[in-house]
């Protein structure tokens, strides 16, 4: 999905984010979805978006270390 189809989403980033733009900022939608985009495309670029189950895996995947590298 383009980011710019997310309009009125609000994009929130990391507090520990250092402001240079190299960063992943996420949104979560009115209706469960969760968008993610990279910071870097000025909301110009394309916006990955996830259903609420998925969202749910990848966050009860962080802990464990399901998503780190090999």
């Amino acid at each position: 999905m383009n980011s710019a189809d997310l309009a009125g989403a609000v994009w929130r980033r990391s507090k520990r984010s250092n402001g240079q733009a190299e960063c992943v900022e996420v949104a979560f939608l009115d209706d469960g979805r969760v968008a993610l985009r990279d910071s870097k495309d000025q909301g110009k670029g394309p916006a990955l978006v996830f259903a609420p189950g998925e969202w749910r895996a990848f966050e009860g995947g962080m802990p464990d270390g399901a998503f780190s590298r090999p």
